[in-house]
């Protein structure tokens, strides 16, 4: 009994292992075709209490939209707008959608309204890239920021000019999808990688048609999967996205965000033996104000002087020298230990990967 008692463990053991590192098709790849649509429209908010804007476009809209309701005012009118302001409304279509459904909404600020926060989006046709209206829009904003002044002080926490309406957009009309035509249906990787690819075309074989091969990779981004017509085709989809497979590993990366300073590894960041110094440089300047004042009979002007030092401090750099092969972690501790901030870090790995000491694509956004 203890041989089948270890074999059995050690099947169950390579399952677990295998499982750890096995992601499912649908989080790995979508299916070409399925796709989400954009859509813009121009529209007022109204109801603001007096954080609204006056200008020119919001009140040609105003008097626009009034001669559509039958109300016409008399050319030259202007109106008080400070309730009123102008905005663009954004949404994101689904796949698949069809009229009566609904669709959040985005809704932002075109002026120089102080907030949207209480406002009323009205009716707003959202049109697509060809000039269709595909939803409409209405409805009342949600701002998530907040905001106060008074004598002169102002304080305020995120955007009040940028709202959002859950549910505030009603589909009109549905947009074809291609997914019931031909004899293939293909999938697309979210990231290219030739070994993954290759990986998925083989799971798919093995775990829905072993008798015979549907899927075939056509690069490195795109598999084809050959799929039966009709409804039959929504379900054979849903047993290919559940398959799951072990995924490549990644190239080795390095991103960088060169406005906010953060810098992010992957676990196969590497590095030759190299040495790195890194040293701060202080540049002080003090400026004394003064007023030169001449005597009675001296017959000068008065005048302000300004005596101004200059100091420059340099701090002694740390030499440090790493091993070839370091792993992430000993990159982290290598540049953490010479003092090297987040923004330091960027010119590091800009010299590093100059010299052919870090083997990483370096990204900087």
């Amino acid at each position: 009994m203890k041989p089948f008692f270890k074999s059995c463990l050690a099947i169950i053991l390579m399952m677990t292992i295998s499982s750890a590192y096995s992601e499912r098709i649908k989080d790995l790849a979508s299916v070409q075709g399925v796709r989400e649509n954009q859509l813009l429209g121009y529209g007022l908010v109204v109801g603001l209490d007096g954080s609204g804007e006056q200008s020119v476009l919001t009140t040609q809209s105003a008097l626009t939209m009034l001669s559509q309701l039958g109300i016409n005012l008399p050319a030259g009118s202007s109106l008080p707008m400070k309730n009123v302001a102008a905005v663009m409304v954004t949404a994101s279509l689904p796949a698949f959608s069809r009229p009566g459904q609904t669709i959040d909404i985005t809704v932002s600020s075109m002026g120089n309204a102080k907030s949207l926060r209480g406002g009323t989006l009205l009716m707003t046709p959202l049109k697509g890239a060809d000039g269709q209206v595909y939803a409409m829009a209405q409805g009342n904003l949600l701002v998530s920021g907040a905001g106060a002044a008074a004598g002169g002080s102002k304080t305020q926490v995120n955007h009040l000019d940028v709202g959002r309406i859950p549910n505030g957009a009603t589909v009109e009309r549905s947009v074809p999808t291609d997914l019931g035509q031909g004899d293939f249906v293909y999938l697309q990787l979210n990231t290219t990688d030739f070994t993954t690819a290759t990986r998925m075309a083989d799971a798919i074989n093995r775990d829905i048609s072993p008798e015979s091969e549907i899927a075939a990779p056509l690069d490195g981004r795109t598999i084809e999967v050959r799929a039966p017509a009709g409804r039959d085709r929504v379900a054979f989809i849903s047993r290919v996205e559940n398959v799951s497979l072990i995924t490549a590993t990644g190239s080795a990366k390095v991103i960088v965000n060169a406005r906010t300073g953060s810098v992010v590894m992957n676990q196969n960041v590497s590095l030759d033996s190299c040495a790195v110094a890194h040293g701060n440089l202080t540049v002080v300047i003090k400026a004394d104000n003064t007023v030169s004042q001449p005597n009675a009979l001296a017959g000068g002007d008065t005048t302000a002087v300004s005596n101004a030092s200059i100091e420059i401090k340099a701090d002694p750099g740390n030499l440090l020298t790493l091993s070839r092969g370091a792993s992430l972690g000993d990159v982290v501790k290598a540049l953490n230990s010479i003092g090297a901030t987040p923004q330091d870090m960027l010119a590091i790995l800009q010299a590093m990967k100059s010299a052919g000491a870090l083997h990483a694509d370096l990204e900087v956004i």
